[in-house]
């Protein structure tokens, strides 16, 4: 029998470069080589929506590490481990759990394609290999995903948001974006199947709800 052995990683591939600078310098943990992924669920969770959606959080909530994979055009916020356990029932709790959403998240046993960065790790990020992801907001050594975004509370850490208040604002622009991406985004009329008023999420954004529960 024929045992397939692991290629030799020298010091010129470039993923053994990324996953040294991820497990080494970030600690978190890798799997596979070209193209390399990060193993969620041990040192942080994803919240994945669509780009377009994405982008509209990013201007609107800072956050932590995103990163960009082009080829799915989804953009990945990098949340507290455990968060994913979290999501169902705070879009219940926001009032968006009978809505149809583009939102998921990975936990446990999940895997994304790791973007790559170029020397160092410092700096502009390229991608490796056919999954052409890139860091828009890249991590940096000693800075930890868990205590910028706590899975519970109101508050945040520090001016960051917390798991709330992003989950909020991803719902609210999922749902914005399926509408204008349906090309009706101003005209179409509530109905039971698609509800068009936003929901809890998004009246706490706009401020109209009790002044007491404004994030």
């Amino acid at each position: 029998m024929t045992v397939a052995l692991p290629r030799p990683c020298g010091p010129a591939s470039p993923w053994c470069q990324a996953r040294h600078w991820y497990e080494h310098e970030l600690n978190w943990p890798t799997t596979g080589e070209e193209p390399l992924e990060l193993v969620t669920g041990v040192r942080f969770d994803v919240l994945d929506v669509p780009l377009d959606a994405g982008r509209a959080v990013l201007a609107r909530v800072r956050t932590g590490p995103v990163a960009l994979d082009e080829r799915a055009r989804r953009l990945r916020f990098l949340i507290a481990a455990g968060s994913a356990d979290e999501l169902p029932g705070l879009l219940d709790w926001l009032e968006w759990g009978g809505v149809a959403l583009d939102l998921t998240a990975l936990g446990s046993g999940g895997r994304v394609v790791a973007p790559v960065p170029a020397g160092e790790g410092r700096g502009h990020l390229v991608a490796l290999g056919t999954g052409k992801a890139v860091w828009v907001r890249p991590p940096e050594p000693g800075c930890e995903v868990e205590p910028t975004l706590p899975v519970t509370g109101l508050g945040g850490d520090g001016g960051a948001p917390d798991l709330v208040r992003l989950v909020s604002a991803a719902a609210t622009e999922c749902h914005r974006a399926r509408l204008l991406r349906a090309g009706d985004a101003r005209t179409r009329q509530p109905t039971a199947d698609q509800p068009l008023a936003f929901s809890y999420a998004s009246r706490m954004s706009a401020g109209t709800r009790p002044r007491s529960l404004t994030l």
